[in-house]
């Protein structure tokens, strides 16, 4: 799994059904979903608690395996791949914003964008020109040595805007991105997460609440019990 994947569709769902166990019994979370985001597509799901967004999430994520059906990316059917494979899709082609931000407190803002460059085998000085430049890109570059602790939490949002947008993903995944931020810093993230996905071709999934969200979004795919609406 070395070679890069092709540009196509960017994520590509077919007949995807995932359950879980709870108290020894099977409760379904998605019921057949097939989805296509094209590339650099802005795609907002929204859906009710338990509709089943954060578990579709995470299969376009490809951090959950489905029970039945295929996940393709750019073209390329992800399902037989062993997790170390899946992990490597991961690690270069897709981007993760949370929204509790997952910023590792003992390292600096610097040092959060830094890490997936560093998990990649890139080379120190280029390591350092794309960090620079990503944190000049969000308007963080004058706060490359403070910790997370010291941010405001709009300001850690842009450190994890950062950390995906670095290593160059085709694919962004963002879970509530706005859900701990006020509306000033929603919106503020929101616009910026858009354009800087329109100026690298990015498609991005976000599984949302927030209207400010959504309203900014190509398309809202809208599931309510573990199908799409």
């Amino acid at each position: 799994m070395n070679a890069p994947l092709p540009r196509l569709d960017a994520v590509t769902l077919r007949g995807i059904r995932k359950s879980y166990v709870m108290g020894g019994q099977p409760v379904p979370a998605l019921k057949g979903v097939d989805l296509t985001v094209q590339r650099g597509e802005f795609v907002a799901l929204t859906g009710p608690s338990g509709s089943g967004k954060s578990t579709l999430l995470n299969v376009c994520g490809l951090l959950d395996t489905p029970d039945e059906g295929t996940v393709s990316l750019g073209g390329q059917d992800m399902t037989p791949l062993s997790g170390d494979d899946l992990t490597l899709v991961r690690r270069e082609h897709i981007g993760f914003v949370f929204q509790g931000f997952n910023l590792v407190p003992v390292m600096t803002v610097y040092e959060n964008v830094e890490f997936p460059l560093y998990l990649q085998g890139v080379r120190p000085e280029e390591r350092r020109r794309r960090v620079a430049d990503t944190l000049a890109r969000v308007g963080l570059q004058d706060f490359a040595q403070r910790r997370p602790d010291e941010l405001s939490g709009g300001q850690r949002q842009r450190v994890a805007i950062a950390r995906a947008l670095v290593k160059s993903a085709d694919i962004v995944i963002a879970d509530e991105p706005t859900a701990n931020l006020d509306s000033v810093n929603a919106a503020q993230v929101v616009d910026l997460l858009r354009r800087l996905a329109g100026e690298q071709g990015l498609t991005c999934v976000i599984a949302t609440h927030d209207p400010r969200v959504s309203d900014h979004c190509d398309r809202v795919v809208r599931l309510v019990d573990g199908v799409i609406a």
